[in-house]
């Protein structure tokens, strides 16, 4: 594929080595003195019956000048850590080591903690409509760190509070205002103001950008940036605000039921996010060079009173393996925690038994001849071309009729014979088994016909048709294949009433037909279904319903899927990633966003032309 153009990945920031499995103390700049280095943290709230495991086992430095996301779903003990920091929790709750410049704060009395909350760290709060008292002045609150921590008379600390005011952009008119008074945005310039009024090393955010409309937003990152650069302190932000952490943090720590899964540079992290949870954030995110539809990450957070066994994401994790369930996997530089480690390691930290988000699919350098009509000419329908899925991962192959999307299809699932070329399924090559071993594997990647009026045999009834691929691989008794079946059909929204199981293909319409070939795919469990332009024959409302119903399924089965289409418009709501392709060859890949919105190809910039839109 060397004609082909892929995505650049961003290049990633030098760091030292690790020195302890679990820590991410390298991940900081190599030529940066620790500010603030939390090892082994621990937040755990008793309650009557059971303890709740906020924050278990948390370690990470932060630098002096430095900027260090700490981001996850809401739950996952983000806001734990931060108030940890500033001694916030009760008595006994916060255990393990908090060192700010070799103090260490963990088990402070109060007393000792006044001369370090304000002073020295910092907070933001999240919500800074509630965290102001509505019966005082916005001025009279910024002041008052000022008299209590630094002894300005009231006088000199209001003088310091217009100051402070006008450095975040705010006016008198604001500090004689009361909290009700002011906007969001407003509100949260003056929390900043009064979380730097006494010029803390380090300063925490809380979600700052969190119920911002989006020039609000924009100002309070733009803000934050010039106060971390004017005033040189470092800067622990908490957010799930994804766009927000790439512009202002150095690193990334992606924190998961109270664990941390992965860290490294923000801008590595965030382009090429190697743990599944990751992975899953990204993906969940609104992003304006993209139609793709939301989908959010399957399952819901562990309860923090009974954390599973093992690694805390493998419920919901599309790879997961018997490992997982037992083990809890230690943060890892990504080098060592993959099972065949690369040449120049990346600056990124793992907790992931099997290195990381696995390749699903790798189909490398494949290449088909046919003849036409038995004469001497030769069609070359696939020249040298690869495709790769990842775990979980919706990927779209695109082209024009004829470019050979189909035929690679074909080759990838063994319905036709390869020339020369490597496909690798989990690991797996696909061409070096055999026998039991190749039925197996073939199970796990299902392929659905792009005609299913030709692919659904009119002999056969609903049922037969959906417990056929189940008596081919001889799986269960006929109840159980009864009860798959049924499971099928239920999944692609039909019915199971006897009546219409015993229905023939021409009693039906073609969005059932298409409905019943993806259940007949289904019936096998597969790891990956790869769909031939399932949608093509459809008119526009059962198309949305059909592409709708995928990528719902491929959620919620943790399913990889290859969706073919010669339809951009289409494909750009449910894909991650896109190939395009044309004569036989990829001309251009890389993530969805980027394709749409910035090709690379003057033949997918044709493809894009040529989509349909209303020219109102």
């Amino acid at each position: 594929m060397a004609t082909a153009i892929e995505t650049t990945p961003v290049e990633t920031l030098h760091a030292a080595p690790l020195q302890q499995p679990g820590d991410i103390t390298s991940l900081r700049p190599a030529d940066t003195t620790s500010r603030l280095s939390v090892r082994d943290l621990r937040v755990h709230f008793p309650t009557a019956c059971e303890v709740v495991r906020a924050v278990d086992g948390v370690s990470f430095d932060l630098a002096g000048g430095e900027a260090l996301a700490v981001i996850g779903e809401t739950g996952s003990g983000k806001t734990s850590i931060a108030r940890a920091l500033l001694g916030l929790h009760p008595a006994g709750v916060t255990t393990g080591s908090i060192r700010l410049a070799g103090q260490e704060l963990v088990g402070l009395p109060e007393d000792a903690w006044r001369a370090v909350r304000w002073r020295r760290i910092a907070l933001a709060a999240q919500n800074a409509g509630s965290a102001f008292d509505p019966v005082y002045r916005i001025g009279e609150q910024i002041a008052e760190p000022l008299r209590h921590h630094r002894g300005l008379t009231p006088v000199e600390a209001l003088a310091r509070a217009i100051l402070l005011a006008e450095e975040v952009g705010l006016s008198a008119r604001h500090l004689a205002a009361y909290p009700h008074q002011l906007s969001g945005g407003e509100k949260q310039r003056a929390m900043l103001a009064m979380a730097l009024s006494c010029q803390p090393e380090i300063l925490i955010v809380d979600e700052p950008t969190s119920g911002q409309d989006m020039l609000a937003r924009a100002e309070v990152i733009s803000l934050l940036g010039r106060l971390r650069r004017e005033r040189g302190m470092s800067l622990l932000l908490i957010s799930h605000d994804l766009a927000a952490v790439a512009q202002l943090a150095d690193r990334v720590a992606v924190l998961y039921a109270g664990q941390l899964v992965e860290a490294g540079p923000a801008a590595g992290l965030i382009e090429d996010p190697r743990h599944p949870y990751t992975w899953g954030l990204r993906n969940a995110y609104p992003s304006m060079t993209t139609a793709r539809d939301l989908a959010g990450i399957r399952g819901d957070l562990p309860d923090p009173t009974q954390p599973p066994a093992g690694c805390r994401f493998h419920p919901r994790c599309t790879q997961a393996v018997e490992r997982c369930r037992l083990v809890e996997p230690t943060l890892m530089p990504l080098e060592r925690a993959r099972p065949f480690p690369r040449q120049g390691g990346e600056d990124r930290w793992i907790a992931c038994h099997l290195g990381g988000l696995q390749t699903l699919l790798r189909a490398t350098d494949l290449r088909k001849t046919f003849s036409t009509n038995g004469s001497a000419a030769k069609v070359e329908a696939v020249r040298g071309a690869g495709i790769e899925v990842y775990e979980g991962e919706v990927v779209a192959l695109v082209g024009q009729t004829g470019s050979g999307k189909s035929t690679l299809a074909r080759l990838i699932v063994g319905l036709e014979q390869a020339e020369a070329g490597r496909v690798e399924l989990e690991g797996q090559e696909l061409t070096a088994l055999t026998g039991e071993a190749l039925r197996r594997a073939r199970r796990r990647v299902q392929y659905i016909a792009q005609d299913p009026f030709d692919a659904l045999s009119p002999r056969l009834t609903v049922a037969e048709i959906v417990r056929e691929p189940l008596e081919i691989h001889r799986l269960g008794t006929r109840a159980e294949q009864d009860a798959v079946v049924r499971d099928a059909l239920s999944a692609v929204g039909l019915p199971v009433a006897s009546e219409f199981l015993a229905r023939h293909t021409h009693e039906l319409s073609g969005g059932q037909l298409q409905r019943i070939a993806i259940a007949r795919a289904l019936v096998l469990d597969p790891k990956l279904l790869i769909a031939d332009e399932p949608v093509s024959m459809l008119d526009p409302s059962e198309q949305a319903r059909v592409i709708i119903l995928l990528k719902q399924i491929q959620n919620q089965r943790g399913m990889g899927l290859v969706l073919i289409s010669h339809d951009l418009a289409l494909v750009r709501k449910v894909a991650d990633r896109i190939y395009v392709m044309r004569a036989g060859e990829i001309v251009e890949w890389g993530p969805a966003s980027r394709i749409i919105s910035r090709p690379q190809h003057e033949y997918t910039g044709a493809l894009l032309a040529a989509a349909p839109a209303f020219d109102l």
